[in-house]
């Protein structure tokens, strides 16, 4: 298991994103050397968790809980197939493009150690925007992704590190719930049915997906 490359994105023009200088950090490019990696801070004044890498829209992207966006080279091979067209390690906007991890399938507090320093821990899947869609150009990309529920996965930083293309990965840790990124997506769009069983996960969930399942089953329980 490794991150075949750790890529960066410069703030572009998109006439597809919604931050208000119409940038997007969207379109990222492997990184040739050493990429430190520290806890951004909060969402809405923290942006990535990866030196050198922007992100432009704080409102939506970025923060502690999403710190850092993997998603796996398997992953973008079977969308080559799907697409008939080439993708490159940081096409979907991902920092690490990985090799021999089940990213989109890996468990809400799964914890990651990246190189020699880095320790990283899974909260969420990814939930496509239009600029995400717009990035790609594929029609209907935002139900297409959806309906194929291959998220990746964002991560927090536990433990700061400078990391580079080629490292390796090793999973420390495996919390004994079964709650993946994947289901942690379905929850939060289209089977929110779902959102209950995310409460399993607890602390470690992304705060926002904790807030609407606690919300959720709240909304549910009998009035006392």
């Amino acid at each position: 298991m490794k991150v075949l490359t750790v890529n960066l994105g410069r703030p572009t023009p998109s006439a597809h994103s919604d931050a208000t200088d119409g940038l997007t950090g969207i379109g990222k490019r492997p990184s040739g050397g050493p990429v430190r990696v520290v806890d951004p801070g909060p969402k809405g004044s923290g942006g990535s968790g990866l030196a050198g890498d922007a992100v432009c829209d704080l409102r939506h992207h970025g923060g502690t809980d999403q710190a850092v966006y993997a998603y796996a080279r398997e992953e973008l091979d079977a969308w080559e197939k799907q697409l008939g067209r080439p993708l490159p390690n940081g096409a979907f906007g991902e920092n690490l493009t990985t090799l021999g991890l089940t990213v989109s399938h890996a468990r809400i507090g799964e914890r990651w150690r990246v190189g020699d320093e880095l320790v990283l821990e899974v909260t969420s899947g990814r939930i496509p925007c239009r600029t995400f869609a717009g990035h790609l150009g594929e029609r209907g990309w935002v139900k297409r992704f959806t309906r194929e529920g291959a998220t990746g996965a964002y991560l927090r930083v536990i433990e700061p590190g400078t990391i580079r293309s080629g490292d390796p990965v090793e999973v420390v840790h495996v919390p004994d719930h079964d709650i993946t990124a994947a289901l942690e997506f379905r929850a939060t769009t289209t089977e929110r049915e779902l959102l209950p069983r995310l409460l399993d996960a607890g602390d470690a969930l992304h705060a926002e997906a904790l807030r609407a399942a606690r919300a959720y089953v709240a909304k549910r329980s009998p009035a006392s």
